[in-house]
């Protein structure tokens, strides 16, 4: 897919263009055993249903279902694929001290209009024989995703490369909400936040609902398209999640955006802040004019 010998398209650019990190293109992965991302795949699914499993309640699932699981071996495939049992715990340990934590800005907010809050989350993509990490950028008001990533490892860069994209094509939003997970709190990450002038806000520890559109938006995504295709390669996934992407900005209506898909939400609000322009839902039918 990326060729190193090519011609006129440098690597960075073949990365780009098809929606991969370029840490991505260099990193030789760790391989996990087949039983581990058997696992890993049903931690994901069932934490979709119960996302108030820690890694206790999780391994007594997964026994239940026929597995012989310790908690440690569970509390370390729920910690790779960055999960969460959504409850306050007591802090048992210190951010990085270079890696701010910022407050979270979202509460008693009315968020009525495009490009007002956009936010970001990364969840986990199983693979036949691997995973990869996924991360989107959606602007809170009309849902709309504005840049996709996929990588098979954690590192910021990923992160930062669909900020940059979103930034560059859609243009610079008051508000830009995360959790509090390193990719995010990276020094990366948040300066190119701050260089655009973007005040930041980050969700309470543990507090998936100060992020809940994106997480609504994970859900949807695996139930109608990851669980169903069982990717093989990272190819298959990235073809995938592509078309599923499209489909959600542009054929899939939301009740709360009064029947609109996130793609003409978007584009209603943007259009009618600019002078003499009226939203596409009020311009007049073809045959009427």
């Amino acid at each position: 897919m990326v060729d190193p010998s090519h011609g006129e398209l440098s690597i960075t650019r073949q990365c780009r263009l098809v929606s991969i990190a370029r840490s991505s293109y260099y990193y030789e992965g760790r391989g996990e055993s087949p039983l581990n991302l058997e696992l890993m795949r049903l931690i994901d699914e069932q934490f979709m249903e119960t996302p108030f499993y820690g890694s206790r309640q999780m391994t007594r699932w997964l026994r239940r279902q026929g597995y012989t699981v310790s908690r440690k071996r569970v509390r370390r495939l729920m910690r790779l694929l960055g999960l969460q049992a959504v409850f306050q715990r007591p802090r048992t340990s210190q951010p990085h001290p270079e890696h701010r934590i910022y407050p979270y800005l979202l509460r008693d907010l009315a968020i009525t209009r495009a490009n007002q809050v956009w936010c970001a989350d990364v969840t986990y993509i199983p693979l036949e024989r691997g995973f990869l990490y996924l991360v989107a950028v959606m602007d809170w008001a009309s849902r709309k995703v504005l840049s996709w990533r996929l990588s098979n490892t954690l590192e910021p860069s990923f992160c930062v490369e669909a900020l940059e994209e979103a930034l560059g094509r859609y243009g610079v939003p008051e508000i830009f909400n995360t959790d509090q997970g390193s990719q995010f709190t990276s020094l990366d990450f948040t300066r190119v936040l701050k260089g655009a002038g973007v005040r930041i806000s980050m969700d309470g520890k543990g507090r998936w609902m100060d992020n809940v559109f994106i997480e609504r938006l994970w859900r949807s995504l695996k139930y109608e398209q990851v669980y169903l295709a069982e990717y093989t390669t990272g190819s298959e996934a990235r073809a995938g999640i592509g078309w599923w992407m499209a489909f959600y900005n542009e054929r899939r209506p939301h009740s709360s955006l009064g029947d609109r898909t996130p793609e003409e939400a978007y584009a209603d609000e943007t259009a009618a802040r600019r002078p003499g322009l009226r939203p596409a839902s009020s311009q007049p039918d073809a045959e009427a004019a």
